[in-house]
This record gives C-alpha cells, sequence and structure tokens, in this order.
C-alpha cells in the first residue's frame, strides 16, 4: 500500500460518513457542519489530483461562502425539526439500490486505476492555476459553462418565487 491510496482511503471514508452523518442527522445546524467537512474532504481530493487553485476555491467558494451564508440563514430562521411524513413506498428501496449500484461503480472505477497505474487525468496540469482554468473555461467550455449560469439563474428565481408565495399564505 502507497501513501496515496492510504490518504485516498482516509479522505473517501471522511467524505462518506460526512454525506452519510449529514443526510441522517436531525439538527439542521450539524448537517450544515458536516457539509462543511464534506466539502473539506472533496478539496483534499482536488489537493491529490493535483488541482491546488480548485481546491482552494472549493474551501474559499463552498466551505467559506455558501456556508456561512446557511449557518447564518439556519440561525436568523430557528433550527425546527422537520415532521415526519410517510416516504412513498418505493422510495426507500429505490435509493438503496442507487445507492449500492454507486458504491460498486465507484469500487470498480478506484480498483481499475489501480490496476493501470493512472492516478491523474488529461486535465490536472490545466487545473493547476487560474489563467488555464480560465482559458478552458471560456474556450473549450464555454457552452456548458453559459447553460450552467442559465440554470443557477432559474433556481435563484425559483426560490425567490417560491418563498414570496409561502410567506403571502402565512400572512393572511
Amino acid at each position: 500500500m502507497t501513501i496515496d491510496l492510504i490518504l485516498f482511503a482516509a479522505v473517501a471514508l471522511t467524505a462518506i460518513g460526512a454525506a452519510i452523518a449529514m443526510i441522517l442527522s436531525r439538527n439542521a445546524v450539524y448537517s450544515a457542519l458536516f457539509l462543511i467537512l464534506n466539502f473539506m474532504a472533496v478539496a483534499v481530493f482536488y489537493l491529490v489530483l493535483g488541482a491546488p487553485f480548485v481546491a482552494l476555491a472549493q474551501i474559499t467558494v463552498y466551505a467559506g461562502a455558501i456556508m456561512v451564508l446557511f449557518l447564518f440563514v439556519i440561525m436568523l430562521l430557528g433550527v425546527e425539526k422537520l415532521k415526519e411524513q410517510d416516504p412513498v413506498k418505493w422510495q426507500r428501496p429505490a435509493a438503496i439500490l442507487l445507492s449500492l449500484a454507486f458504491a460498486v461503480e465507484g469500487t470498480l472505477a478506484v480498483f481499475k486505476k489501480l490496476d493501470t497505474g493512472v492516478y491523474m487525468n488529461s486535465l490536472s496540469g490545466a487545473l493547476a492555476d487560474p489563467a488555464s482554468i480560465g482559458e478552458l473555461l471560456f474556450n473549450k467550455y464555454s457552452l456548458p459553462f453559459e447553460i450552467t449560469s442559465v440554470i443557477l439563474l432559474v433556481a435563484v428565481i425559483g426560490a425567490v418565487v417560491l418563498s414570496r408565495d409561502e410567506k403571502k399564505e402565512g400572512a393572511k
């Protein structure tokens, strides 16, 4: 076993454990804190893949700014426990089946990369500095970048519309 494999296994177990704890936590603040831990684990994955700029952006943008905003909103609105609802009968078995399929696929992908000795992808050198990221993003991947920005804009508008409807109904 190499040090890279041990580091990958430790970080992967941390990321999986944080994700499971985030989902199972009944407290919204704890869920947000587990999500921050998961974002940190993803940043370590980026470092291992040779993309330090993306790792620092991950920590700064997600674990820093967005999660602080989430925690601020959670604290401002108050922590409420969700009501227990009866889930759709087919949802739980489907989720378990898809989770197992994803776990098997991820395990096979890791072992296939270990057998071939390929740890880095062809883009890892291009993701090392901001200039090459910008060139890739605005030249080769400009259409997916624009589509993502439109989707995020629609999501923000939808969130505003949904929150306004709830406030109007609560005021009546």
